[in-house]
């Protein structure tokens, strides 16, 4: 793909524009994603560089009312634990801005529920490399290409996460890594009101 060289700075502005709007949201509205654009959001992950090309990644889509009940119902079993005896304070206060608990309605609210797995070596998959390091990239792909439809969505780590192969009916060389409920925000959605680093503190120039 060529661009020319007086384009290629408005179009990263262009997408830094789009993407700078990008929020994660934890209050969804039930109405339906439009057919076809999970498909190719997870068609543009799965673009992403991968270790020896061996493309680590299964993406399992939920939209099943009873699936979601389930997987809502083992993700706060463990999200309890994890706020009563896990998290150590400095972790806890560090999420008090943030306003989160143990409760995760949205696991049933939003219409679609992503969990991506991480691809290990098993019966009929290879070894893969750099694995987390791939999954992680395809995801980054997979949020990007979701905002761009004006979709939210909300990046999920519950720990432990072994829970989800029996969810999702996934064999054991598959491990769990995102859970990223999928929508339009709900009437009356709110996002903390977080500031981002500026390009003078993320940027070294050598």
């Amino acid at each position: 793909m060529t661009v020319p060289a007086q384009e290629a700075e408005a179009r990263c502005r262009s997408f830094h524009d789009v993407m700078a709007r990008r929020r994660t949201v934890r209050d969804y509205d039930r109405r339906p994603v439009p057919d076809g654009v999970i498909d190719w959001a997870i068609r543009t992950a799965a673009t992403a560089p991968s270790g020896a090309h061996v493309q680590p990644w299964r993406f399992v889509v939920i939209t099943d009312p009873e699936r979601k009940r389930r997987l809502r119902e083992a993700a706060e079993a463990e999200e309890r634990e994890f706020y009563a005896h896990r998290a150590s304070p400095e972790w806890l206060a560090a999420l008090a801005p943030i306003g989160t608990d143990w409760h995760k309605p949205f696991l049933e609210d939003a219409p679609a529920v992503i969990v991506v797995f991480e691809v290990h070596k098993g019966p009929h998959t290879p070894r893969p490399y750099y694995t987390k390091e791939s999954v992680g990239i395809a995801v980054g792909l997979l949020l990007a290409a979701l905002h761009q439809a004006g979709l939210a969505t909300l990046t999920h780590t519950p720990s432990p996460m072994k829970f989800l192969n029996e969810v999702c009916e996934r064999p054991a060389e598959e491990r769990a890594a995102y859970v990223i409920p999928v929508g339009y925000p709900a009437d009356g959605a709110s996002v903390p009101d977080l500031r981002r680093k500026e390009l003078t503190e993320v940027l070294v120039r050598l």
